[in-house]
């Protein structure tokens, strides 16, 4: 025993644990098999976990001990009901499906599906046909879940519950949600070390009522917290958390003295030996980092003044969370350190021990959403006071650096090592403007339009934006999450090449597809000019502050713009703007949705001859692109923005006929084609699906 006790001293050991046990998973993880279905129509499959949203139904399971992901549209108001009542927790399913696979992220920095699902070992997955409940889990833990989950859904208004009693805050409104991240609280909102702290806190006291030794009442809470975490999902921070909590208290019984610090690396050691896929989660990647940097720096929490040390818990939080927020937001507000300030306290010495209360005491329901409507007022009021900082995403050599930088700073307690890291923020934020390159992005929007330039000196353009018809559902058929083109893919998008603003944004037409997601963008960010074609855009979409864009031209550094249809049709496609845009002498020709008719005014009027990139019009329909057109404009390269088995049947067969001169790209076949240029050359990458 005394030999291990000395060897648990040394902190070498820890940091070697640590290298070894990150060294090993990967190595795990990189030679493990991935398990794909045999392939048939028909599988039984084993609930983990399921979410019903609206007429949207999502599986996470097993099928034969492979784990699968499952997805399934509701067709009607009965089949949801039934759905709801007799999918459970461990519920075993017949389906009837598809195996798919996933296609990568098509956009560049973009949320990548298919690699998410891989990386948390899930190999296939199944678009379902027909469903079928086949029986219930008698397992006493999924009974216990189960049990929890019907308990909180007689609540008049649950969504809260469902998060700070189990964790899941799939039931918050995504525009609510939105608001939260974007306050920099929404860690407040999933369960967490403290939650389980306290959790483990009243059980050690009632047993201690009861005059329990102490090792037996370690065992019991530990007991129960594993219970609690299978309820919950497994989630990283509740992991942590009742491992930490065991580890910790066992080191306290047995008296050996180990830095809490260094028991956290041997939790975070145990956790990837259970879950090694976890080491790719970003909430895993914050709970550990966030809550190491919280110990090592515990010497400044020596105050008894509690707003001076809920700040400096909301600074160190901050600093130590920065570079994966900024390459998962691609963006910071600087007044989440105060916002936390407020909500941390209010949070966890209010709200959450109220919905402990109400949970067991339902009568204390009006109480717990009196404060629920305070907290999300106060969320809403400082939702207006946003000091938003937007940086390119940090590449992980540079993320390493700015751990070791701050690893030193709480070993060394030397500044400087603060203001090192704070220079390779600084450098990676303005970096961008010793990149003399401009970049031309033809984004991958599905069956839409959308650009995006970067000029020279760093200034924004859009053209068109994509976008698609919201069909009007029933109401139980309405989504809380929607997957929005505008907020999940374009502003991050922007924003992870540290775009802030928006310098100018054209709209080519009024057309759902090239114009749907304006609005959205303006309200989102700030745009500082737009401009739209002659004929307007259509009601709902009208911009607060345009511009015709007439027979016009516009230089933005190195780019310049010209609209070369300025002539009104009786239809809104040939009304398009057609865009020459010219970088360093290349000419990039825009079409729009403008058809043939438009296409002999152009070549009757223009010198157009040999274009450099052309953008097809109508993305590859035969009523535009003819071949006389074609001939005359001579395009190098042809981009065809469409989406993949897209009902039009797009492009078509006669268009691709007459590029065939054309070096073609297409956005379903190729994803995002970027066009990075320098001087009067280019080189072109794709983003392939």
């Amino acid at each position: 025993m005394k030999k291990l006790k000395t060897i648990l001293q040394y902190n070498y050991f820890y940091y070697a644990l640590f290298f070894l046990i990150i060294i090993f998973t990967i190595f795990r993880i990189n030679m493990s098999h991935s398990i794909y279905l045999n392939d048939s129509d028909n599988y039984l499959v084993f609930v983990d976990e399921f979410k019903i949203d609206g007429d949207y139904l999502k599986i996470e399971g097993k099928v034969s001990n492979v784990k699968v992901i499952a997805t399934y549209y509701i067709s009607s108001f009965e089949e949801q009901q039934y759905l709801i009542k007799n999918i459970k927790y461990g519920s075993l399913l017949e389906i009837k499906g598809n195996v798919v696979i996933q296609s990568n992220s098509t956009i560049p920095n973009g949320f990548n599906y298919k690699d998410y699902l891989e990386k948390s070992g899930i190999n296939n997955s199944i678009i379902i046909e027909n469903i079928k409940v086949i029986s219930q889990s008698n397992n006493i833990f999924y009974v216990v879940k189960n049990k929890a989950y019907e308990r909180i859904s007689l609540f008049k208004n649950p969504n809260y519950m469902y998060a700070f009693i189990l964790g899941n805050t799939n039931y918050i409104g995504s525009d609510i949600n939105d608001m939260y991240v974007e306050n920099g609280i929404t860690h407040l909102f999933s369960l967490s070390g403290l939650h389980v702290g306290i959790f483990a806190l009243i059980i050690m006291n009632l047993l201690k009522i009861f005059r329990i030794k102490e090792f037996k009442r370690i065992c019991i809470v530990f007991a129960f917290l594993l219970v609690f975490a299978f309820i919950t999902g497994y989630s990283p921070s509740i992991i942590r958390a009742t491992i930490l909590f065991f580890l910790v208290a066992l080191n306290k019984y047995l008296k050996f003295n180990v830095k809490t610090e260094n028991i956290l690396i041997v939790t975070f050691a145990v956790s990837l030996l259970l879950k090694p896929n976890d080491i790719y989660n970003v909430g895993f990647q914050l709970s550990y980092i966030v809550t190491y940097f919280l110990i090592v720096s515990n010497f400044l929490f020596k105050s008894k003044n509690a707003i001076k040390v809920s700040f400096l818990i909301g600074v160190i939080s901050c600093i130590s969370s920065l570079p994966i927020i900024i390459n998962l937001n691609g963006e910071i507000n600087l007044f989440s350190i105060f916002n936390n300030i407020i909500f941390v306290p209010f949070v966890s010495y209010i709200i959450f021990p109220l919905a402990l209360f109400t949970y067991m005491f339902p009568f204390m329901q009006n109480i717990f959403y009196f404060f629920v409507e305070i907290m999300e007022h106060l969320s809403i009021f400082l939702n207006d006071f946003k000091l938003i900082i937007v940086v390119r995403n940090i590449t992980f050599i540079c993320v390493v650096i700015y751990y070791i930088f701050l690893f030193l700073l709480f070993k060394t307690k030397k500044l400087k090592f603060l203001v090192l890291d704070f220079l390779l923020i600084l450098i990676i934020k303005f970096s961008i403007v010793l990149d003399k390159n401009t970049y031309f992005y033809f984004l991958d929007v599905g069956q839409g339009d959308s650009m995006f330039i970067l000029t020279e000196n760093k200034k924004s353009i859009i053209i068109d934006t994509g976008g698609k018809i919201d069909y009007e559902k029933e109401e139980w058929a309405v989504r809380r999450t929607n997957y929005s083109i505008c907020e999940d893919t374009l502003i991050p998008f922007y924003k992870s090449l540290g775009a802030k603003e928006i310098d100018y944004m054209f709209v080519t037409h009024g057309d759902v597809d090239h114009a749907k997601e304006a609005r959205c963008i303006s309200e989102n960010m700030n745009v500082k000019q737009s401009f739209i074609n002659s004929d307007g855009v259509t009601d709902y979409e009208k911009l607060d502050n345009y511009k015709k864009f007439g027979n016009s031209f516009i230089e933005i550094d190195n780019v310049k713009i010209y609209n070369i249809n300025s002539v009104l049709y009786d239809n809104e496609n040939d009304n398009s703007l057609v865009l020459l845009v010219v970088i360093n002498n290349l000419k990039f020709l825009l079409m729009g949705d403008a058809s043939i008719k438009v296409e002999k005014n152009l070549i009757t009027n223009y010198d157009l001859s040999d274009v450099d990139v052309l953008k097809v019009g109508h993305h590859g329909s035969k009523s535009s692109s003819s071949k006389e057109f074609i001939d005359e404009i001579n395009p190098k390269y042809a981009i065809i923005s469409v989406g993949e088995n897209n009902r039009y049947n797009h492009p078509s067969n006669e268009v691709l006929d007459n590029l065939k001169n054309s070096i073609i790209y297409r956005s379903d076949k190729d994803g995002t084609i970027l066009f990075k240029i320098s001087d009067n050359k280019f080189d072109v990458k794709l983003f392939n699906v």
